[in-house]
């Protein structure tokens, strides 16, 4: 994985015309955040250019023209996708880059893993301090080949997801890990409420657990007490409406989301099963 990291640093530094941006590379999911599995074989690069930017100024009705940052630009999003993917080509060659509807697909070798490198802007979500001042939220934002744009918080969620660890004494990613295995060997196993559920997903689940439920003299109570109050807490839409992604800056359960509540639930309770708890 740091091999693939480190090449695709190389390829978008050695381009002539990325060089001339500003542009930040940086691992993202459950790679950088320390929750990946085995069965999470790849790693997730992205290339943000932050000298153009989408703004979101949807949280503060009251801003003023004056106020808002930044102007109009004739340099868009799918010139820098394009320029990220020639860079790609240019180093590994064409029959090991492949472009997707999101992301370029660089092929894993014997010396490093598949990689899919992600080109975005930055995303700033605006909002008021407790001055009235105008302040930012950073994040990425990207246009799909088909489909909805895509606006993600990488940082925040590394950020979040490195405190809440700490506030667990560091079981939140070791139980995070143990749950993500545990959905592949119910997949194995051909229990149908643990397929097509997201790794991600699962994370965030997890995330919301109080810090209560970790910290006991054995995982196993741990894993116990997560999906005890992930089950208890998601019968129904109204006492998990509140919760949130790591990043805490998107609704966990929305109707944007590629998963829903009733899929969640129907992991966990199926996960209770597998286990044999009671």
């Amino acid at each position: 994985m740091e091999n693939a990291e480190s090449m695709i640093r190389a390829a978008i530094r050695d381009c002539p015309v990325i060089a001339q941006r500003t542009v930040e590379i940086f691992p993202q999911g459950s790679y950088r955040n320390n929750t990946n599995v085995r069965q999470d074989s790849d790693v997730d690069i992205c290339v943000r250019c932050m000298d153009y930017w989408f703004d979101d100024y949807s949280q503060v009705p009251d801003v003023r023209t004056y106020e808002m940052q930044g102007s109009p630009s004739s340099y868009t999003y799918a010139e820098f996708r394009n320029e990220v993917g020639a860079a790609l080509v240019r180093k590994f060659g064409a029959d090991k880059v492949r472009r997707g509807s999101k992301a370029f697909d660089v092929h894993a070798t014997g010396y490093r893993v598949d990689a899919d490198v992600v080109a975005v802007l930055e995303h700033r979500r605006y909002y008021r301090d407790w001055r009235g001042n105008l302040q930012y939220h950073s994040g990425t934002e990207f246009h799909p080949d088909s489909g909805p744009k895509i606006i993600n918080w990488p940082n925040q969620h590394y950020a979040q997801g490195v405190a809440k660890n700490r506030e667990t004494g560091n079981r939140f990613k070791f139980i995070t890990r143990v749950i993500k295995r545990l959905r592949y060997k119910m997949e194995a196993d051909n229990i149908e409420a643990a397929k097509n559920i997201p790794s991600y997903f699962i994370e965030c689940l997890v995330y919301n657990a109080p810090n209560g439920c970790f910290g006991h003299s054995e995982y196993v109570s741990d894993v116990r007490e997560v999906l005890a109050h992930l089950y208890n807490n998601m019968m129904n839409d109204e006492t998990c409406k509140e919760w949130g992604e790591v990043n805490e800056l998107k609704y966990l359960f929305n109707w944007w989301q590629p998963w829903t509540r009733q899929q969640g639930f129907d992991f966990i309770r199926a996960a209770w099963d597998y286990l044999g708890l009671e």
